[in-house]
């Protein structure tokens, strides 16, 4: 069978088609956007202290009930314990005065007994502020995000496997009303387990349809309209969703009404179903010659160009059958094939841990988290565009190279960076995320170009799975700064570094035509 390129030249690369299933793959991408990070809001810790019930106390006594600590270096209300109510109240009644009568702290103290009292300045209520996961329940703030992208992980395994076996058009849809209708249904959660349950459905669809969706334009498009895609298009989109998010919360700053505002997008994209066709490389790959080609016939029409009477011609039913029968544990069987998935495993995690734990700290770059998450969102923008520029011009093995050298090191660099210099410390990791973000959006075309049609979808679907790993260890590895602020830098710095070597052994893509068959793959491999 002739080159999925070659056959389909006359459409050209840029007619209305292309362009309609462009725009509309690139809108279906935005909630991602949205959903990814709203954990940013959703999660967040609001300043705190414990309650203090309506008692009869002398204004001294109720600004000296809750104890001062030392965090940080800095002085703060301590958010976990109160001077023992009884004796404070016992203390008021006789006239005693805190720091003139007595010395508050050799006080007994005692946990939140009456619940906490949360900051309204930032956020009307997050779901920490409703369901308390403070002091005690602390651990499960950041496992919250980890139960997201434990089902982000589990959703990129199967859709993956789906979009193979069932095509991308109904895996990309069907993601897509799973993530809207389970972030809609969270709204209604009575406890933080049930919301979890919610979250981790949501998680099965997010990230999912950004894979299929991508899949998708990478065998509908060709030449440098696919590279403008897979680099440019589908991830700027993204990067605007992710922009727009920080206004969504800006304006709905209580959690059940950003999770509504956050729904809506997905449900629009829904729509799009009837103007976004199947790809016709997998029709190919799976033998339905004319299905594919009554695809290319009409977006001939859309184009103003007339197609050829034999578009594709047909395969033999023998060539059919060995095309099915592979899967990722053939290739894997493979010494120099299971080598490279071995290493685009280890790039993919390391991108991943660091793309998400740059991502979700950046609560703590401004005081402001609004302003914080659309500097993280907006670095994305140069990220992309120096990606897709990349993927142009230079070889697929040394951009990613080069783009993990750039992040590690910019990471490492923060260490040595004096602490009156925060401004620069904020710069050094910006640069770390874009370097960060832009390996990212290249390792989703290299990744594409290394595997022939009827396992893309499988090698993509495994990629984010396996980066999904990261993104479920990245909440938790943010914890480390209570034991040393810059751990979680040196850690993402290492791993960047430890990929960028093992890249130097992947196969090069660049200026090669998209693998049609597992041979053609093992000849690459060589």
């Amino acid at each position: 069978m002739q080159d999925y390129d070659e056959s389909t030249a006359f459409l050209g690369s840029w007619g209305h088609f292309q362009k309609s299933v462009f725009f509309l793959l690139c809108a279906s991408i935005l909630p991602n956007g949205f959903g990814a990070f709203s954990l940013v809001f959703l999660t967040d810790i609001p300043s705190h202290h414990c309650l203090i019930p309506e008692v009869n106390l002398t204004q001294d006594w109720h600004e000296a009930i809750i104890p001062i600590e030392v965090v940080n270096e800095k002085q703060e209300l301590s958010r976990c314990s109160r001077y023992k109510l009884d004796v404070v109240r016992n203390l008021s009644a006789w006239g005693f005065v805190p720091g003139r009568d007595i010395n508050v702290t050799e006080l007994e103290q005692e946990s939140c007994m009456d619940g906490w009292s949360y900051s309204k300045n930032i956020y009307h209520s997050t779901i920490v502020t409703e369901f308390d996961l403070v002091c005690s329940e602390q651990w499960k703030q950041p496992f919250t995000a980890t139960v997201f992208f434990l089902g982000v992980l589990v959703g990129s395994f199967f859709s993956g496997l789906f979009s193979d076996k069932f095509g991308r058009k109904p895996v990309l849809f069907a993601t897509i009303a799973v993530q809207t209708v389970f972030t809609f249904a969270g709204i209604f959660s009575p406890s933080w387990t049930v919301f979890s349950i919610m979250l981790f459905m949501s998680g099965l669809g997010n990230i999912s349809n950004y894979a299929s969706a991508f899949v998708l334009g990478v065998e509908i498009f060709t030449g440098n309209v696919r590279v403008l895609f897979s680099s440019l298009g589908i991830c700027l989109s993204f990067s605007f969703g992710y922009m727009m998010l920080p206004l969504f919360a800006y304006f709905l700053r209580d959690w059940k009404s950003l999770l509504l505002g956050l729904s809506v997008p997905g449900l629009l994209s829904l729509i799009f179903w009837w103007f976004i066709p199947e790809s016709p490389q997998w029709l190919l790959s799976q033998g339905r010659v004319k299905e594919a080609e009554d695809i290319i016939r009409s977006a001939a029409k859309k184009n103003n160009v007339e197609a050829p009477q034999v578009i594709f011609g047909d395969t033999t039913a023998d060539e059919r059958q060995a095309k099915k029968n592979y899967d990722l544990l053939n290739l894997l069987r493979t010494t120099n094939i299971g080598s490279t998935v071995a290493t685009l495993c280890l790039v993919w995690f390391s991108l991943s841990t660091g793309y998400s734990g740059l991502s979700l700290n950046t609560s703590s770059l401004h005081s402001d988290p609004y302003v914080s998450c659309f500097i993280s969102a907006a670095v994305e923008v140069p990220a992309y565009i120096s990606s897709w520029l990349a993927l142009r011009n230079l070889p697929r093995r040394l951009s990613v190279i080069c783009i993990l050298l750039l992040g590690g090191v910019s990471l490492y660099i923060i260490q040595v960076v004096p602490q009156g210099l925060s401004n620069l410390s904020i710069a050094l990791e910006m640069l770390g995320k874009f370097a960060i973000t832009a390996g990212t959006s290249l390792m989703y075309a290299y990744t594409a170009e290394l595997y022939p049609a009827m396992l893309r979808g499988t090698a993509v679907g495994m990629g984010t799975c396996v980066s999904r790993v990261g993104n479920c260890v990245a909440p938790f590895l943010l914890q480390l700064t209570f034991y040393f602020k810059n751990l979680p830098n040196i850690i993402l710095g290492t791993l960047s570094v430890l990929s960028a070597f093992a890249t130097f052994f992947l196969p090069e893509s660049f200026g090669r035509p998209l693998p049609q068959t597992i041979h053609q793959m093992h000849k690459r491999e060589k």
